[in-house]
């Protein structure tokens, strides 16, 4: 017929659309994942430098008592303040330390080993709680393992976070304390408990 003019485009058909759909899907649920993957990566790390930190807080507090109790025993004098906390701590002391890692898929029990306890590193001296692993009364877990200071500097609790102090004796030299300063806790979007920990040797004066 004069003057018709024919085409040859289409449109996409019901499965073009659906596969089309079904990549876009796929490729979103991907970068999904691999943000959350990023996420989960990030706020662990955040996590352990944060923990990493109380643990350096509480060594060096060991580390200042030790000190001041070495200064004080070198004069002869008995030992006040500070140094005497020496003594306090020594009461802890036990022949070896616990297991330490994730146990069955979860933290170590700590109202089931013997002799643990935290100093208040603000104020050098006992925290006067004992650390727990168990959930607060109407209330929650923290993020991660942490000593939990009030506003006077007191500490309100300790969660996930203990010291062992285990006594040795050495054949050539003074006998010495190991503290075992550990930490474990449950991160987000991690299937097992994350554990971080050092060993701070301290030697008795002679």
């Amino acid at each position: 017929m004069p003057g018709l003019i024919r085409t040859t485009q289409r449109g996409d058909t019901i499965i073009e659309v659906l596969f089309a759909v079904t990549v876009f899907a796929m490729v979103a649920v991907g970068a999904m994942a691999i943000m959350n993957q990023g996420t989960g990566t990030a706020q662990r790390s955040l996590e352990i430098t944060q923990v990493r930190q109380q643990i350096d807080a509480q060594a060096e507090a060991l580390r200042f008592v030790h000190q001041s109790y070495v200064a004080q025993f070198q004069r002869g004098a008995t030992p006040t303040g500070k140094a005497a906390l020496w003594t306090t701590v020594m009461q802890n002391q036990k022949q070896a330390a616990s297991n330490f890692g994730v146990q069955n898929g979860a933290c170590p029990v700590l109202r089931d080993i013997p002799n643990v306890f935290v100093l208040n590193a603000r104020e050098i001296e006992m925290a006067g709680v004992r650390p727990t692993d168990e959930l607060p009364q109407n209330g929650s877990f923290p993020p991660f393992a942490q000593v939990i200071y009030r506003n006077d500097s007191s500490v309100e609790a300790a969660y996930g976070l203990w010291v062992e102090a285990v006594r040795g004796v050495s054949d050539k030299g003074p006998n010495y304390v190991d503290f075992h300063i550990r930490a474990c806790w449950d991160s987000p979007g991690s299937d097992v408990p994350v554990t971080l920990g050092t060993i701070v040797r301290l030697y008795e004066p002679r």
